[in-house]
């Protein structure tokens, strides 16, 4: 099964399997840049471009697989913990799951696509279930089910952005010391326009947020200050062919920006619960790779900071070139989490 994230400045590709010890193995992987306003707010404005952007990035992966699992914005869907007693059926859990998701979910219950998992015992009624419910606005589930089978591929799990990248962060965070037990995470990925933050501990987040800061300001400084058309300041800064004096005049003061950003949303989870540290940072997402970046970050908030590389402990399939793997590795977080869920049935 495919993992593909499409966000609103790119989609992204990536197929994992198992050698015969068991170990995963990066199969394939590949990134198409999408035009400025074809998503908007994870809305597909422009279906048919993206569509074509999707089948362009499947023949540049080299994959025959159809199978895809992708993903909705935490905006598009509705999650909710709920406690019920222990012992019922599937059936009667399904019956049980509906009856409490109308009081959850502002929407009529045929307008929606609705699941629901069994965490476990609850922590605080004994002899009682831990219930995760998630409901989605039905046309949104089949935007992103059309936009597959239009690039010939065939959806099998929509699940949530948030969800997939923190299954794959879940891999790196078991690396830690103590295999992360305990440890307080805060997790960054900056994407084009948001950069969101989820501080997690022992797979429980204890906290989130959405910023309205990212990578396509670095793009309107760049044409700010040399002139560039939007399309040609976004391929010379992939491509890193900006003027001598972009480092000084341009990525350092942005740099600064973005560790201003990154230290105030630390202080808003601070001041808003009871903790008052973490034990790391990780960087993801398309501009979290910027020079100095994560030394920035190390030297702003005192708390290690490192850049997330989803693919870090993993063998390389022959088709993946490794250079290129390892320079857009931090953009593949949810991509990466969304393919992990391949072994997770």
């Amino acid at each position: 099964m495919l993992g593909l994230d499409i966000s609103s400045s790119s989609a992204k590709l990536v197929e994992l399997g198992h050698d015969r010890d068991g170990n995963l193995v990066l199969e394939h992987c590949a990134i198409v840049p999408l035009g400025r306003g074809w998503i908007t707010d994870g809305n597909i404005e422009k279906f048919d471009e993206v569509a074509d952007a999707v089948r362009r990035l499947v023949k540049k992966a080299g994959t025959k697989t159809k199978n895809v699992a992708m993903a909705l914005p935490p905006s598009a869907v509705i999650t909710k913990k709920i406690i019920l007693p222990s012992g019922m059926s599937d059936q009667e859990l399904e019956v049980q799951v509906e009856t409490e998701a109308n009081q959850y979910i502002p929407f009529p219950l045929d307008e929606v696509s609705l699941d629901f998992c069994v965490l476990g015992p609850s922590a605080s009624s004994a002899g009682d279930i831990e219930v995760l419910i998630a409901a989605s606005r039905r046309e949104k589930v089949q935007d992103i089910q059309g936009l597959a089978e239009a690039a010939g591929l065939k959806p099998v799990i929509v699940d949530v952005e948030s969800y997939a990248s923190r299954l794959a962060a879940a891999r790196l965070i078991g690396n830690l010391a103590n295999k992360g037990v305990g440890s307080i995470v805060a997790l960054f990925e900056v994407g084009a326009l948001t950069t969101s933050m989820q501080v997690i501990r022992d797979e429980e987040v204890l906290y989130d947020r959405d910023q309205a800061f990212g990578g396509a300001q670095l793009t309107q400084l760049i044409v700010r200050q040399y002139g560039f058309s939007l399309e040609e300041a976004e391929s010379k800064k992939r491509r890193g062919e900006l003027p001598d004096d972009y480092a000084a005049t341009v990525l350092r003061p942005f740099v600064e920006s973005m560790v201003q950003e990154i230290a105030r949303a630390l202080q808003f989870f601070f001041t808003s619960t009871p903790h008052n540290k973490i034990d790391y940072v990780m960087l993801a997402g398309g501009s979290a790779a910027l020079s100095g970046l994560t030394a920035a970050v190390t030297k702003q908030t005192t708390f290690a900071c490192t850049l997330v590389n989803p693919f870090e402990g993993m063998e390389m399939g022959s088709a993946v070139r490794l250079s290129k793997m390892t320079r857009e590795a931090p953009s593949y977080l949810t991509a990466c989490g969304l393919a992990l869920r391949r072994f997770m049935q």
